[in-house]
């Protein structure tokens, strides 16, 4: 049997691994390079992207602190706005309780007015019914006169008429003749009427008590000097005052002191003296009724009186 013997030299032959192994290490030293790249490149990016991310949390950061500011203003304009409102609340309140007030006051202020109106009313009464008082007066002795003699005399002159100054107007021509202070039979009658209208009229207190004096009056026409014509109507004012007072002694004795003459002489025409029929409405007689000032006066302070009292009470609580 023929042994068959193997070549151990051969197998046991050293092989050479060198191609081999350095191909190894430059796969591996590739690869460590490539990933060392990787990781180059990853560096790089992540650097960037921390770089912009780092920015974006700046920019954030900012943006946070803009809101922030921004709400912290809004917050303070909120309490401004608060405060304000609240401010209005307040100045309302205090509007509707002075417009409460005013309207308070103003309904007051109208019933002052309406009371004073009411006051004044009455004080315009009075003064009126004074000053009508002398018309009244005028008018009951004309009535009287005429209720006994008539309206006219025989020439169907009027006896006695009322002037637009309210005073009574006799016609000198019935009680005295022309250029004359002597009174006439048929004037007689009409003064002694006249006399006895007065008594009645001065009778009524509350008449009376308004009445300061009875003026008798004389007036001429421009005919002749104004001294003569001055002399001459005084001296017709005081006979029809003297004969009253002779023919009703009760007149005198009771309301002689009421009574004075006077002469105006030509100087207070009604008409006009270039004619004829002017210069005989100048001649006349005229009677007026001078009322009390302190009658009047006393109304109205009596009035200015209760008018303080009511103000008084009005204001002091």
């Amino acid at each position: 049997m023929k042994i068959r013997r193997r070549n151990f030299k051969n197998g046991f032959e050293t092989e050479n691994f060198w191609p081999s192994f350095t191909d190894l290490i430059s796969t591996i030293a590739l690869v460590l390079f490539f990933l060392m790249l990787l990781a180059y490149l990853q560096n790089i990016i992540s650097g960037k992207n921390l770089e912009f991310a780092q920015r974006q949390v700046i920019d954030t950061q900012r943006r946070l602190e803009e809101a922030n500011a921004e709400i912290s203003q809004a917050e303070k304009n909120l309490r401004l706005l608060m405060d304000r409102i609240e401010e209005v609340k307040a100045e309302v309140e205090e509007g509707e309780i002075a417009l409460t007030l005013s309207e308070r006051q103003i309904d007051e202020q109208r019933q002052i007015i309406a009371e004073s109106n009411r006051e004044l009313g009455e004080l315009r009464t009075r003064l009126t019914g004074i000053a009508l008082l002398r018309l009244e007066v005028l008018e009951r002795v004309k009535d009287s006169i005429e209720s006994e003699l008539g309206r006219t005399n025989e020439a169907g002159q009027e006896l006695v008429t009322i002037a637009d100054n309210g005073n009574i107007v006799i016609n000198e021509g019935l009680v005295f003749a022309y250029n004359s202070y002597a009174i006439k039979p048929e004037g007689r009658a009409l003064l002694d009427q006249l006399a006895v209208a007065f008594e009645r009229v001065l009778d009524d207190t509350s008449t009376r008590a308004n009445i300061d004096a009875i003026s008798i009056q004389g007036h001429t026409d421009s005919t002749g000097s104004a001294a003569y014509n001055r002399d001459l109507s005084t001296k017709r004012a005081t006979a029809v005052v003297t004969y009253m007072m002779d023919n009703n002694p009760n007149l005198e004795r009771k309301y002689g002191d009421f009574f004075a003459a006077s002469g105006y002489s030509e100087f207070r025409p009604i008409a006009s003296n270039q004619t004829e029929a002017g210069r005989a409405r100048n001649r006349r007689i005229e009677i007026a009724i001078i009322l009390k000032d302190d009658q009047l006066r006393n109304i109205i302070d009596d009035y200015l009186e209760d008018s303080l009292d009511v103000f008084s009470r009005r204001i002091m609580p």
